[in-house]
């Protein structure tokens, strides 16, 4: 497992692993933007801070797939 991701990084550096990177990048900004602001949002609520760090992850971690969904690696 290590092996594997080990190869994937250095693929990665090399610019050998993504077919199109401006793709990923722009994709990933557009979930770090939402799962940014929802937890602007949330963090105004008077809540435990916790609730809105765990909610913005989760809404971040829910949206990749369907963003990356078209994702082709080289």
């Amino acid at each position: 497992m290590l092996e594997l991701g080990w190869f994937s990084a250095k693929l990665f550096f090399k610019g050998k692993l993504l077919r199109d990177p401006i793709y990923f990048v722009q994709k990933t900004a557009i979930a770090a933007a939402i799962g940014s602001s929802v937890l602007v949002l949330f963090a105004q609520a008077d809540i435990p801070f916790y609730l809105p760090i765990t909610l913005s992850s989760l809404v971040t971690g829910l949206i990749m797939p369907f963003l990356l969904k078209d994702f082709k690696t080289k």
